[in-house]
């Protein structure tokens, strides 16, 4: 669970980037957009991209898709199982319960895990699977889809709250993906720990809602 959740929370920092092209200017986008995925400016014809030659052109972003898809599925498999084990190891019930000292964060982890893949799975279908349906789409231009999505206020506050959900989990996400992995050796080092968890969180939150709101107050 802790290497599963280390992979996506690394994916959602190189997408954050990508997505803080918006702001280099539409083109910048576009080629990212285009060189992700292997194809030329008309956004079908396939061309070069990302690990090409040593892989053909295209072939990369299926090989990475099915990678982090893989990683999905181990987290929410590992997720299953420790809750299983959990609930096996506490016995019928419990004669006294006291909650010990925990973040929010920590407590919400399981019904967060759920949104974000409801999420997730809206996300794809929107910007990846079938995004005419959702708005204006033009393969050779991807920034014109997602102004037009985040020019909507009801889009903006849906990303809005679904990342302060992602965020929420990351920050939690870490401490415990990095205690697991034995990072957590000491008081100091603990204090380190919640600091890499808040920083990389915040910096996620700031990095992923910058271009939906500087579309939405015609600021790009």
């Amino acid at each position: 669970m802790a290497v599963s959740g280390l992979i996506m929370i690394a994916f959602l920092l190189m997408h954050m980037y990508g997505n803080l092209k918006m702001f280099v200017g539409p083109e910048s986008f576009d080629h990212y957009a285009h060189w992700l995925k292997g194809l030329a400016e008309d956004g079908v014809t396939k061309e070069g991209g990302l690990m090409y030659p040593i892989m053909p052109a295209g072939q990369f972003i299926i090989v990475f898709r099915a990678a982090l898809g893989l990683a999905v599925i181990l987290h929410i498999w590992s997720a299953a199982t420790l809750a299983r084990l959990s609930r096996k190891a506490a016995g019928p019930g419990y004669q006294h319960k006291a909650n010990q000292v925990r973040t929010y964060s920590s407590r919400t982890m399981r019904w967060g895990g759920v949104i974000m893949l409801a999420f997730i799975i809206f996300h794809l279908l929107q910007f990846t699977v079938i995004p005419a349906q959702f708005g204006e789409a033009d393969p050779a231009h991807p920034h014109v889809m997602v102004i037009y999505a985040f020019e909507q206020w009801w889009m903006v506050l849906i990303y809005l709250v679904c990342m302060v959900l992602v965020c929420m989990h990351v920050r939690h996400g870490i401490w415990s993906a990095l205690t697991t992995l034995g990072a957590n050796t000491s008081p100091n080092a603990r204090k380190v720990l919640n600091i890499v968890a808040f920083v990389v969180a915040v910096v996620l939150f700031v990095g992923f809602m910058a271009p939906p709101l500087a579309i939405f107050f015609g600021i790009v």
